[in-house]
Order: structure tokens, then sequence, then C-alpha cells
């Protein structure tokens, strides 16, 4: 194969060309998106709360230049903050602070950038079948097939909790970032005097971890991915699956401080969680937390959204880290070893990332009516009784059908931990190549599909290294004839990782051919992506999810849900010189593009 060298243009593929009129270039290339937060100390939502200038006081995360001591917290209480977090890892302090000392908050000596502490919320055979998991196609996803020291490599599960006494399950540690969940064992009405401890009582975490590594001893058709994998769980939700940016932060810091320590020997970390996008991923704590861990040696593993609905730049953060595994989901027709009729799932959110323009998703896996097990005080078995699975005695109630882009991160991250038994050394950028290199081609457009779908068996054959493996830039030439793509043989210094081998070379950007724009909404609904310019943010209550479970196709979406006037691309974002640019099929572009 030829080595394309920088600077060295080559004629675009037919693929990739696009005639765009003048009018939809003008909607394409709108306001300065990035110019809005270059240099600001506060992302436009702290400021907003700053602008009011009241007592009232705000839940913030502080980023410093340096790791914050005494000196810093002493400034930041007599400004009237309350210290909510301070992180071992981390250079950044979790603050209560009135909204009339941000500004000068802000503008403290060391202060790098100060962010809103956002709320959070929170297998089939056909599953594993699309996943292409050895051994699914010869038994009823039984799963048998393992590896030796599989047991070694453990998972940690950042989510609602882990049932530790859950028969399929073995949980190697617990830890509570958030208060114990206990319930009175006295009906009401009567005094108090004894309480039980639930390590789940919302059944996400357990579902994402039964995922990962359950092992099916219950009923062998609903094991895991990487059966018996010990599982570490970090609980950072509470029992509605709600929770905090910092308590999540402060899971990572746990979950980092076990990893240095050689505690459990965990390799792979599950965030099956996602919050708005609040500003760019150099200023997001929570993106700043997880490649921490990555550049540490852990595997991180992310899922995409559930917005897909509402279009493009609908993943959700830390989902826009350009380093880590951004998973997408892929519903299954269940129609065994033939895969033509699957499709992306209607939930799973699309790319690029707003205010970089990161492609992504990096892949998609099964994440739709996923079957795994459940805790048994669930408050997801409330909420959704229909998705009990009836299984007969001493099964009926274990497992419960969910499903989101939660449920296609922990198939990943069960590959993840299957690579790293079979090849403990792996870095976690060469797991995400050989991963996006792997995965099985399907058509669509790069921003819903990724590199297409995990195919296990073809990760565990891969070969290849990399030292970074950073998700590439996308962005429309100056003269709008094309949509352009950083080269990953460049950016990943391999040409046997170039473009052309990651994406499939028939792809085609689906709304091109038809309507001459990227996104078809542009022209014929104007939206603008306005929130993300104006209010800093896409949800107002920038809520992190548990990251769904009922998102399965077939479910009734409500249009009350509106994405309005947001930008879809700013010419004023200044891309870097030393990047090498292609097309997917990786013909190379000059390296002053755009």
């Amino acid at each position: 194969m030829t080595k394309l060298r920088k600077g060295h243009p080559r004629r675009l593929s037919a693929a990739l060309r696009l005639a765009v009129a003048a009018p939809a270039l003008a909607l394409l290339l709108p306001l300065p998106l990035a110019a809005a937060t270059q240099g600001a100390a506060m992302s436009d939502a702290v400021k907003a709360r700053a602008e009011k200038g009241r007592p009232d006081k705000v839940d913030v995360i502080v980023q410093f230049d340096h790791h914050p001591g005494k000196a810093e917290k002493d400034k930041a209480r007599g400004r009237g903050a309350e210290l909510k977090h301070e992180y071992e890892h981390f250079k950044m302090l979790s603050l209560r602070v009135p909204e009339n000392a941000l500004k000068g908050l802000a503008n403290g000596k060391g202060v790098r950038f100060v962010s809103m502490d956002s709320a959070v919320m929170g297998a089939s055979l056909a599953a594993k079948q699309t996943a292409n998991l050895p051994g699914a196609a010869a038994s009823l996803g039984s799963s048998s097939w393992t590896v030796a020291g599989l047991s070694d490599v453990a998972v940690a599960v950042l989510d609602s909790g882990v049932e530790s006494s859950h028969s399929d399950l073995y949980v190697r540690k617990d830890k509570d970032i958030i208060p114990d969940y206990k319930v009175c064992t006295i009906p009401d009405g009567k005094e108090c005097d004894g309480w039980t401890t639930y390590k789940d009582p919302w059944g996400h975490g357990t579902h994402v971890a039964g995922i990962i590594g359950g092992d099916g001893t219950i009923r062998s058709s609903y094991s895991g991915i990487a059966p018996n994998a010990p599982i570490v769980s970090v609980r950072v939700l509470n029992e509605a699956g709600q929770g905090t940016v910092s308590d999540v932060i402060k899971g990572l810091d746990y979950v980092l401080k076990l990893y240095y320590n050689g505690y459990y020997d965990i390799r792979v970390v599950n965030l099956s969680m996602g919050k708005a996008v609040e500003e760019a991923a150099a200023n997001d704590p929570l993106v700043q937390a997880v490649e921490r861990l990555w550049d540490a040696g852990l595997v991180v593993v992310v899922s995409a959204g559930n917005y897909g609905h509402h279009g493009n730049f609908t993943i959700t953060s830390p989902g826009n880290s350009r380093k880590v595994i951004t998973v997408g989901s892929i519903t299954d027709a269940g129609t065994g070893m033939d895969f033509s009729d699957d499709y992306v799932s209607t939930y799973s959110s699309r790319g690029p990332t707003a205010y970089d323009h990161f492609l992504k998703p990096d892949l998609l896996a099964p994440g739709n009516r996923f079957i795994a097990p459940v805790s048994g005080v669930a408050g997801l078995k409330t909420e959704l009784p229909d998705k009990i699975v009836e299984c007969g005695d001493y099964c009926t109630g274990k497992y419960l059908e969910l499903s989101g882009t939660s449920m296609a991160a922990g198939v990943v991250s069960g590959a993840v931990a299957l690579m790293l038994s079979q090849e403990p050394t792996l870095n976690p950028d060469t797991v995400k190549a050989r991963l996006m290199r792997s995965s099985r081609k399907i058509a669509g457009d790069p921003t819903d599909v990724g590199t297409g779908v995990l195919d296990i068996t073809a990760a565990l054959a891969e070969t290849g290294y990399v030292t970074a493996a950073p998700s590439p830039k996308i962005a429309i030439s100056e003269d709008g004839s094309a949509v352009l793509v950083e080269s990953t043989g460049f950016l990943w210094s391999d040409d046997a990782f170039g473009n052309g081998f990651l994406w499939s070379d028939g792809f085609l950007w689906s709304d091109i051919g038809t309507n001459g724009f990227l996104w078809s909404d542009i022209g014929t609904n104007g939206f603008l992506w306005s929130d993300i310019g104006t209010n800093g943010f896409l949800w107002s209550d920038a809520l992190l999810w548990s990251d769904a479970f009922i998102w399965s196709d077939g479910f009734l979406w409500s249009d009350a849900f509106i994405w309005s006037d947001a930008f879809i691309w700013s010419d004023a974002f200044i891309w870097s010189d030393g990047f090498l640019w292609s097309d997917l099929s990786g013909n190379a572009y000059p390296d002053d593009a755009p």
C-alpha cells in the first residue's frame, strides 16, 4: 500500500462528493460556535447563572491547572462555597457556590474552567449471533466458550450498583459513592427496628453487569459475553437511576486508585450513562476524567446515548471524548445469521459530536431487547412489569428485557474483557483500533453506524498495534464540495488502520444523493441547533441518564422533545495544520483542509 504523504493531494471518492447549493452552505456554516467558548473560564450554563448574580447556590465542578490544595479550598470557602468532593487523581473540586460568587471564582488564579455539576439519570441468542460471539451460532446462546485467564480480567461498572446475590454474577468488590440504599424491614405504621441494604435498588447496573459477565447459572441462554468476568461495582446512581457528574467523577477517582494499587486487576471500565454536551470536550470535566483513566491504561467503554430520534449531534458526554470507545446500538431482527434485515436502532444517538465534530459513534453493538440479570427489588421491574422474563420456577423475575445503548456498551465491555484475557499486554488504543477495524461493515451514514457492527470473533483474531487511536474530526471543505475526515492512518501512525480499512469504501452519506445536504432536516425543517450556541447545552435540564431502559424499537416516541435552532458547523473552528485529511475511502486531501 502506498503511504499517503502529508500534504499530498489526491482526488476524493465520488461517494463523498456533494453538490451543496449556496443557501444550504449558509445554513451549514453559521455563526462562530467555537468563538463563544474559546478562552472563557465558564461554560455557557454557568455564565447564565453568574449573570443572575443572586445569592442562590449552584453546584459546579472547577478544573484547575494544578492539583488544588488547601489554598484553593480556602479561597473557595472565602467566597461562600461549600466543598462537595475533592479528588485524588483529578485536578478538580466539586463545589456549591453562590451565583454572585461565580465570576470571582472563575477568575481565580489557576482556575482553568468552571462547569455545571449536572444532574444524572439514568443476552439474547440473536444479540450474541449479531456480535459474532464464538459459540453463539452453535448452541442456544449458552456461550460456554471461554479463554484462559478470563477470571483475572475485572470490569468496573459505574452505575446504579450490582446485586451481588444474583447467582449469575461474580461481584468481586462493590463500593457506594452515594449513600447506601436502606429500607426498613418493618411494615409502615410500626416502629422500625431493622434495615435492609440493597446493592442495586434500580436494577440497571445489575443488567449491564450481567451482559458483561453473567455466567447463566440460572438460565444458560441468558449468559453474558464474557462469562464469570469479575465485576467491580461502583454505585454512583441512586434508587431512581439518578446522580451527579461529581459523583461519577468520584467513582472514577476510586477506580483509578484501585488500578494504581493493583487491586482486582481492573482493565475495563463501563459507563452506560450519558449527559448533555455542555462544552467542548477539552473543558468537559467528565470527559477529562475518563481520558485520565484511558491514559493510565484502562479501556473505557461508553454508551453513545439514546437520542437518535432527534438526529445528528446527539452523542452524549462522556461519549464525546475522542479517546474512549463510544458505542451505538444495532437492532437485530432475530433471523439467525442473516444480518441483512438489521438496522441502527432508532434511539441510538448520531454523531458527529457537538462543539468538536468528532466522528462518533466508533462502532455499533446489539442493544435492543436484551435479556440479562436484574436485581430482586429493582425499581425497573415495577416501572416495566411487561419486561420481566417469564422462565419458570427459580427463574422468573431474575431476568429483564431492556433496550438502549447502555446494553450495547455492556456487550463491547464483555468483548474487551475477552480480548485482554487472550492478550493481556494490549493498550487501550490498540483495543479500540482492533475493534473498529474488525467490525462488520454495513451501509449507512458513518455518523449513524460508526465503522460497523462489533464482530467479537474477528476482533480476537485481529492483529496490529497502535499507540494512539483518537476518533477523527470531520468537516465540510471550504468550497462545500466534499465531506472531509482526518486520516486515521496519519493520526494513528499506521496505514493499516487508515480510513479505507475502518470505514467501508462503499459508504454514502445517506442524504447527500437525494437532498444535496449532509443532513436532510437542514433543507426541510430548518434545524440550526441554536441551543448549542445560545444556552451552551442541548438539554435544559442537563440530565445524565443511566442510559435508557425503555428505548426499544417499536416504542412510540413523543414529539414533545424538540431539538431546535442549533448549529451544524462553525467556520470559525480552528483545524490543526498537523493532520492529513482524507475521505473515508482513504484518499488523501491537502493537510491544510478545510
